[in-house]
């Protein structure tokens, strides 16, 4: 119909949305959130190409009061204020974007500061003020256009916002003619030359890849234009699918053209708001791989293999580091910089999508619900039967699954669970989506989210990675105890309340010692700005895969999901298995045969404590005292095992061998899961 790329004759006009600048945004504010400043309350410096007039640039340069923009330049002319005053430049920017046509030309002089200047382009020679040579950092008095544009581009700023047209940034590796852009060469600076603090990638092709890379490895901090404009592409999918369902109303005579116009400006600031979601999630997901550069760099290096091999990367066309490389950076302590990582998660997401609408997955009843909240609120009850049968239902649901996955820092781990087990991606998406739901992690997330000003990037980062932890872990833990085909809808419903109890019940579940550790973490999470229940959710976080153990634990003896509780963790501490995962933890993995190995154990060890518990559970006795405090089952649980299992005390004499050792080696801890898969209870189902 009416849906293109740029907003119909009635649709969503992006330059009157801001869409693409304000996803650009996005990226800004989260780079400056990781340098420990607030740009939207406290000012900062900026340099831009573009003028008031243009879509990206103009909405971009109103989108902080903060903004002190120093100089700019576009195809007519260049700007320059020195020092300017915040509100009164940002009424001027306003201004212009609301005039008509608007060039830096209109810009009322008086409003700049001493020294300021809007000159054309076609001025032969420049007499630059002592303000602006201060400011910009230039040695010169007298400059050609080019030559102040340069200038401009190696000012020493905090931001460098890119919203116009042309390549302006290139590697010191390579020729202007790498570039493409002819009629920018003798403008154009390298990477490493850039002296601002943060390159804002509104407009496309800004700098060419190795240019973003260069800049990267000096410190600057960048992502790629993909990742920073994608928000303009978003809002027009969204726009093309709300028109498709739609067009279905209306031709089934449900809802008048001028009706659909009306709903859908209604809808205009809610499309924006699902749209910038996504940019802040892939900002997030890049943050969270940065912050972990060695650990994961074996994991990104395999996931390159893998798509290499599937013909569906080239990495000397991507730029992303050979093997030599890599290696280099393992020797250095380094990983892979944002613009590769920013590369590296657009491909993530491309394959998870191919492998899953190339499934079942996207048919599974249990994901309407995902489906209906990519549409704005007005439309999910009143069309919730042409949500389910929208003719791009498969598309927008197998998107939906590869953005939740990837977002969550999850990209790598698909294909190398997949590697390591043979299960499907759809199959390993099924387990994540049980994980994401049975947990309630999506809400908790999402509050954290809005709490990156409050406590600060690293800690947002530290607990963002712990939820990638426990989704991990949540995924893996679904797969090997559901039976297949996954059915993801009656999984959530059997194990979500009872971990949910067991959450919520944590202090009538762990020993004295531990309960301590849980209080001091909550402790440290409210200091940090943090609300104590949102607190006491992220400390919760390790137990959830402890809580559905327990909860299968509960199913399979038919009882109480808090009895089973109880024994569960009562055993854990008896047993002082957390010892046990604490060294399994700490056990160097010098390559991905000791990973492997490692995981394999924590596994057999999870297997026997869940062996245990039932032969527990199995106890009348056990089971008649466990009203009593935590202290009292944990005495009752451990004089059961004095009484009834042979092999103890072998077993804690192995132990204290293991934990008196500086580094216990793999084959230290193999045989201590093996010894506690010997340990058995002697007639545990005897009254």
């Amino acid at each position: 119909g009416d849906a293109f790329a740029s907003g119909g004759s009635a649709g969503y006009d992006h330059k009157g949305m801001g869409i693409t600048a304000r996803g650009a945004w996005e990226s800004v504010k989260r780079h400056f959130l990781e340098l420990g400043k607030d740009c939207q309350a406290e000012p900062f410096t900026v340099v831009g190409i573009g003028d008031m007039s243009g879509d990206v640039f103009g909405n971009g340069m109103l989108l902080s009061p903060q903004i002190r923009l120093l100089a700019a330049f576009d195809h007519r002319h260049i700007f320059i204020d020195p020092d300017p005053d915040p509100a009164v430049s940002f009424a001027e920017r306003q201004r212009l974007f609301a005039l008509a046509r608007s060039s830096w030309d209109d810009y009322d002089r008086a409003r700049l500061s001493a020294g300021g200047a809007i000159i054309a382009r076609t001025t032969k020679s420049i007499t630059l003020s002592p303000e602006a040579r201060q400011a910009l950092a230039i040695e010169a008095e007298t400059l050609t256009p080019q030559e102040l544009m340069r200038g401009i581009l190696l000012a020493p700023v905090e931001l460098f916002w890119n919203g116009g047209i042309g390549t302006y940034v290139k590697a010191a590796s390579e020729r202007h003619a790498d570039a493409a852009d002819r009629a920018n060469d003798a403008v154009r600076v390298d990477g490493r030359e850039l002296r601002c603090k943060i390159v804002g990638e509104g407009g496309n092709l800004g700098l060419t890849q190795r240019g973003r890379i260069e800049f990267a490895q000096g410190g600057g901090r960048i992502n790629t234009d993909f990742i920073d404009n994608s928000a303009g592409v978003d809002c027009s999918d969204h726009e093309v699918n709300i028109k498709i369902l739609l067009g279905a109303v209306v031709a089934a005579g449900d809802m008048t053209g001028k009706q659909r116009d009306q709903l859908l400006a209604r809808m205009t600031e809610e499309v924006a708001e699902l749209v910038l979601r996504n940019n802040i999630l892939q900002v997030q997901a890049i943050s969270l791989a940065e912050a972990h550069p060695q650990e994961w760099l074996d994991s990104q290096a395999a996931m390159m293999r893998r798509l290499e091999t599937a013909g569906r990367l080239n990495r000397e066309l991507e730029l992303l580091p050979d093997e030599e490389a890599l290696a280099n950076r393992r020797q250095h302590g380094l990983g892979l910089y944002r613009p590769e990582l920013a590369v590296l998660l657009a491909y993530a997401k491309m394959t998870l999508y191919d492998q899953l609408l190339a499934s079942d997955l996207p048919d599974d009843p249990y994901l309407v619900q995902d489906l209906v909240k990519y549409f704005p609120r007005p439309l999910r009850k009143r069309f919730l039967s042409q949500i389910e049968g929208h003719r791009l239902r498969r598309e927008i649901t197998a998107t939906l699954v590869a953005n939740s996955i990837v977002n969550r820092g999850l990209g790598e781990f698909v294909g190398e669970l997949a590697e390591q087990t043979g299960w499907s991606t759809a199959t390993i998406a099924r387990g994540y989506i049980v994980a994401r739901d049975a947990f309630g992690l999506v809400p908790l997330i999402g509050q954290l989210e809005q709490l990156a000003s409050r406590i600060g990037a690293p800690r947002q980062v530290m607990l963002l990675g712990e939820a990638r932890l426990a989704l991990a872990q949540g995924t893996q833990w679904f797969l090997r105890n559901l039976p297949a085909p996954i059915d993801a809808g009656a999984a959530v419903g059997r194990f979500a309340t009872g971990i949910q109890r067991l959450i919520d019940a944590l202090d009538q579940m762990l020993a004295a010692a531990e309960r301590a550790q849980v209080e001091q973490a909550i402790a440290r999470y409210v200091e940090a700005g943090i609300a104590p229940e949102m607190a006491r959710r992220f400390a919760s976080l390790p137990y959830l895969c402890p809580a559905s153990e327990a909860a299968a634990a509960a199913s399979s003896a038919g009882v109480d999901v808090l009895d089973a509780g109880k024994i569960y963790f009562a055993l854990d501490a008896s047993l002082q298995l957390g010892e046990l995962r604490q060294l399994l933890r700490r056990a160097g993995a010098r390559n991905r045969w000791d990973r492997l190995a490692i995981e394999g154990l924590h596994e057999d060890l999870v297997e026997e404590h869940r062996r245990l518990t039932l032969q527990a559970l199995a106890d009348a006795g056990l089971r008649a005292g466990l009203a009593a405090p935590i202290e009292a089952v944990t005495a009752a649980v451990a004089d059961w095992l004095r009484s009834r299992v042979a092999g103890l005390g072998r077993w804690r004499r192995l132990l204290a061998e293991i934990e008196s050792q500086q580094s216990p080696d793999l084959a230290m801890l193999a045989v201590a899961v093996r010894t506690l898969g010997g340990l058995n209870a002697s007639d545990a189902a005897a009254a």
